[in-house]
């Protein structure tokens, strides 16, 4: 069999600065295996016109495939940068493939590990790692209080895993137990997603941990919409201030800009190739 095509993928954005990150660490990979890695979306990024885009037109996963397969490729490995077993890894990319192999019967498509690993309530240690550092790197964060803030999952075993990288980071920050504070950027309605709470929006609210100085350690990848410049983590930061919840909020850089995000993402892709 010949050697796969490795994309690296993640969601997905409507934000050029999405994609640039993405193609970004792609390379840094590819540099780094010395092995030709893909920056592919699974949805929204080919919506971004490519003048935004250095010219280059952003793909997905779908229409990728199709592209290899009509050059007579069949071997393929998608790399999710994925933090959790989101259902965009576990449902929607199964069903991308089990369609185009309808049409080509011997299309291989191996997906490697979510960013955690397989055990949610012990995730692997470099993510709160990637945090600790990130978190150490600003001043006087042992005066300010930490919550570690996420999208917000409407799956269950996604926000585990992101209440496991908070205790972990309250464990390698030498904190007691329940120090670092999970949080949701947003959530769905409904009883049955209450798992999110508290929102950030709402971390003001909290007894005893509204005031003075807070930092915010990022469960996010890459920028975009919610996380980055002028995202909605930043516009709910905002208001808190507004508000005087906390008289000052920082936040750490995206885990993406870590370098041992790159020995994670290494790991994951030999334990499908080997």
């Amino acid at each position: 069999m010949t050697a796969p095509i490795v994309f690296l993928v993640d969601n997905g954005s409507l934000r050029p600065q999405a994609t640039l990150a993405l193609r970004g660490l792609a390379d840094a990979l590819s540099a780094r295996l010395q092995l030709s890695i893909e920056a592919v979306s699974l949805l929204h990024a080919h919506k971004v016109p490519a003048e935004l885009l250095g010219g280059q037109p952003a793909t997905i996963v779908k229409r990728r495939l199709r592209e290899h397969i009509a050059q007579g490729q069949r071997n393929f490995v998608c790399l999710p940068l994925f933090l959790g077993p989101s259902l965009a890894i576990l449902d929607y990319l199964p069903r991308v493939v089990a369609e185009l192999q309808l049409d080509c019967p011997e299309l291989s498509v191996r997906i490697a590990p979510v960013l955690a690993g397989a055990n949610m309530d012990s995730p692997d240690l470099r993510l709160a790692q990637i945090l600790a550092d990130q978190l150490r790197a600003l001043p006087n964060w042992q005066q300010a209080k930490v919550a570690l803030v996420d999208h917000g999952s409407p799956i269950l075993e996604v926000n585990r895993v992101r209440n496991a990288v908070a205790r972990q980071l309250s464990q390698l920050l030498d904190l007691p137990d329940g120090a670092v504070q999970p949080c949701s950027m947003e959530r769905r309605e409904g009883e049955a997603y209450a798992f999110n709470e508290p929102l950030l929006e709402k971390l003001g609210q909290l007894e005893s941990f509204a005031g003075g100085p807070l930092i915010l350690a990022m469960f996010f990848l890459l920028p975009g919409r919610h996380a980055g410049e002028g995202g909605d983590v930043a516009e709910i930061c905002a208001g808190l201030q507004e508000a005087g919840a906390f008289e000052l909020i920082r936040t750490t850089p995206l885990l993406a800009e870590h370098p041992l995000l790159l020995d994670l993402l290494a790991d994951r892709l030999a334990g499908v190739c080997g």
